[in-house]
């Protein structure tokens, strides 16, 4: 049987670069990959990662946890992280807590620290400081999605100034009648996201002089059938309506846009609607939003915990520092937002 030796003769490429591109450590070029792929596919050579990992110390495998794969919003950071890690030759192992905390504190203390897995990549999942330090005892990298850990790497938007610019946006329009559909307060449990856009919207509101009310601030969650519920009730309440609608996400927007529609209510001539998110189906109802490009999220969240590995490798001593951040995102302008038709 053909061994490495062989798929280095075929490809032209020396045992080393032919081992990083197979087995998706250290830099190599896209030609030199693809040579070193070809040859093993022609001699049908396949590494042993077993072996590889005895001599590296690698698993080749980087845990995802997310707190579950029915939302938009993590199913599209997992499909970014994957393209990365599986160019990269790493296998990825999903954990879900499906918002159940036994589930939740098995994954995290048994699960991870199994040492199957070379790191971690968590999900809008707030881990302890005690959480983290388990994890970096055994020389896992931790790397968190939506806000910060204590001692861990973290890449995260700015929600607070993403609810407040939307907000902004609307009243740069010439709105004054503003409601606002945020999550429920059950989804406040990791980072408080729900509160924390509740409280972009109600600091832009504040600076420009704009009143609210508990009936323009209502909760759903985060699903368009939800908000479309939510918005039904305050759009039909039989009192002055709102001109403008800031949901704290694309599906709560859509949800709305659909209420609005069952009242004849044009859109945007006569209810404005702006999310946040970036969602696919933002194009198809014309809405406007602050795109947070979740899948470039995992995309990036895999690359920096590859990089952090690599860094491992080369100089275990560099004591572990860790950063804080923030993710790109930029307004998208669509049909859903315009000046209001009266007030």
């Amino acid at each position: 049987m053909a061994g490495i030796k062989e798929v280095a003769e075929l490809s032209g490429l020396s045992i080393a670069t032919v081992s990083r591109a197979l087995g998706g450590k250290g830099s190599v070029s896209a030609k030199s990959r693809k040579l070193a792929q070809d040859a093993a596919a022609e001699l049908g050579f396949v590494l042993s990662y077993a072996a590889s990992s005895l001599a590296s110390g690698r698993n080749h495998n980087i845990g995802i946890v997310v707190p579950g794969v029915n939302r938009w919003f993590y199913s599209s950071v997992i499909d970014g992280a994957s393209a990365v890690l599986l160019e990269a030759g790493y296998d990825l192992t999903l954990y879900t807590t499906s918002q159940n905390e036994s589930h939740r504190a098995t994954i995290l203390t048994d699960f991870l620290l199994r040492k199957r897995l070379d790191a971690v990549i968590a999900v809008s999942l707030e881990l302890t400081e005690a959480e983290v330090s388990q994890l970096l005892a055994i020389h896992r990298p931790v790397l968190g999605i939506g806000g910060p850990l204590p001692g861990a790497d973290s890449l995260q938007v700015d929600d607070f100034h993403l609810a407040k610019r939307a907000t902004e946006h609307l009243i740069g329009l010439g709105h004054t009648r503003i409601a606002h559909i945020g999550g429920a307060h059950e989804y406040d449990s990791d980072f408080k996201l729900p509160g924390t856009r509740r409280s972009g919207y109600q600091m832009a509101m504040q600076e420009a002089s704009l009143p609210t009310s508990e009936a323009w601030q209502q909760s759903s969650d985060f699903t368009v059938q939800g908000a479309y519920e939510t918005a039904r009730a305050m759009l039909g309440a039989g009192r002055t309506r709102p001109t403008a609608v800031f949901a704290a996400s694309d599906e709560m927007a859509i949800g709305t846009i659909m209420a609005a529609r069952d009242f004849g209510l044009r859109v945007p001539e006569e209810l404005s609607v702006i999310g946040i998110d970036g969602h696919e189906l933002g194009q198809v109802f014309g809405l406007t939003t602050f795109d947070q490009n979740p899948r470039g999220q995992g995309a990036l969240a895999a690359q920096r915990i590859l990089a952090r590995l690599e860094q491992s490798s080369q100089d275990a001593s560099t004591p572990y520092e860790p950063f804080a951040e923030e993710f790109p995102t930029r307004l998208v302008v669509r049909s859903s937002t315009a000046v209001p038709y009266s007030d």
